[in-house]
């Protein structure tokens, strides 16, 4: 692949902030504000020519997949964005059984998955000694395959008791770095302090951890944006999910009429994320596919490297609708992953075969 950067007109001062956070990993937060808010439309192809450069000299044009096991959309939490928060009534409740989420792993390995990652809401039914013999199951049946686990907030001796049964990677969005915004998105009960203790937690512990954020959730404003960036910078997360905000109709915040977050800013925030850490494991999401048909591959393009198809029963996938409209047949699909392989050849990269564990 030719990585040339092309001759593009940009701001002097932009580009000096993108060489700079090229070559030092590091911004302070109000160069983070000036590149999100100010870059044009040349920055944006330059800030990606570079993203992917970096991310080329660890991945090369490697492109994972991890396939996605969606366990449960019952959650005790309330928060006030979501489309599965506990008091929405209109949600249709599922959840797999742990047979259930074993077919779905078996499935997914002989579909060529070396990655599965456990989705659900915070359904207190998945006690530890559950997920650990769903754990202990999936990792003796196939030993050379990773698990990652997405279910919310637990104690850190639940934390050490999954990593014990052979969890290996986490992924807990922080989902904004700023306490007064946080306290926005989520009722009283819920707490900013605690969801950073588990990220820190989950790292003392060894998991390869993700965090992540919203791209416009909320009251969010850009300069919540760069402190978020700063936080992934300090943190130093194995994965970063991003993705755009996408309202749900059943939510608190169904009549303030906030806009998808767009393709644009999400781009260029994956773009830095890459500049940031450019051994980081960076999905270009759902969410992104369902605000635009190119999404993922213009994501890849922007310097993502992850995709997660969807693995779970074909009868339960639009039931976990956290935002409206989400994409939920066809090439999101872990069963049309040739599909998804053709995508990325026409945009020059290669879905594998792999774990795809972080490189340091």
């Amino acid at each position: 692949m030719n990585y040339k950067i092309l001759n593009f007109k940009l701001s002097n001062n932009i580009k000096d902030l993108i060489n700079k956070l090229a070559s030092e990993h590091s911004l302070e937060p109000e160069d983070y504000l000036k590149l999100i808010q100010d870059a044009s439309p040349e920055d944006d192809l330059y800030l990606a020519e570079l993203a992917v450069k970096a991310r080329y000299k660890i991945y090369k044009n490697f492109v994972y997949v991890r396939g996605l096991i969606e366990i449960s959309n019952i959650c005790k939490n309330n928060c006030y964005y979501c489309g599965i928060r506990r008091d929405n009534k209109n949600c249709e409740r599922y959840r797999l059984m742990p047979e259930q989420i074993l077919e779905c792993a078996c499935e997914g390995y002989r579909l060529g998955f070396r990655t599965f990652v456990m989705q659900g809401g915070e359904d207190l039914f998945f006690t530890d000694e559950i997920l650990c013999r769903i754990i202990k199951d999936i990792k003796n049946k196939f030993p050379d395959c990773a698990v990652t686990l997405s279910l919310g907030e637990r104690s850190y001796e639940s934390y050490k008791i999954l990593r014990e049964a052979g969890a290996d990677r986490y992924l807990l969005r922080h989902e904004t770095a700023d306490k007064t915004h946080y306290n926005k998105l989520h009722p009283a009960e819920m707490s900013y302090d605690n969801r950073i203790k588990c990220l820190y937690n989950l790292r003392g512990l060894n998991y390869q951890v993700g965090c992540g954020f919203m791209i416009n959730s909320p009251f969010q404003t850009l300069d919540n944006i760069a402190q978020d960036l700063k936080f992934i910078e300090n943190f130093k997360p194995e994965m970063c999910g991003i993705g755009p905000f996408i309202p749900h109709h059943d939510t608190e915040f169904k009549d303030l009429k906030i806009k998808p977050g767009t393709l644009e800013l999400t781009c260029r925030l994956l773009s830095i994320i890459r500049l940031i850490h450019p051994a980081i494991l960076l999905p270009a999401t759902t969410a992104l596919g369902t605000i635009h048909p190119q999404g993922r591959e213009l994501g890849i393009k922007a310097g993502a490297n992850v995709v997660m198809p969807n693995l779970s029963p074909v009868s339960v996938r639009r039931k976990y609708e956290l935002y409206d409209n989400k994409i939920c047949t066809g090439e999101e699909s872990a069963q049309c992953l040739n599909c998804l392989e053709a995508r990325m050849r026409s945009i020059g990269y290669e879905i594998v075969s792999a774990r795809g564990d972080f490189k340091n």
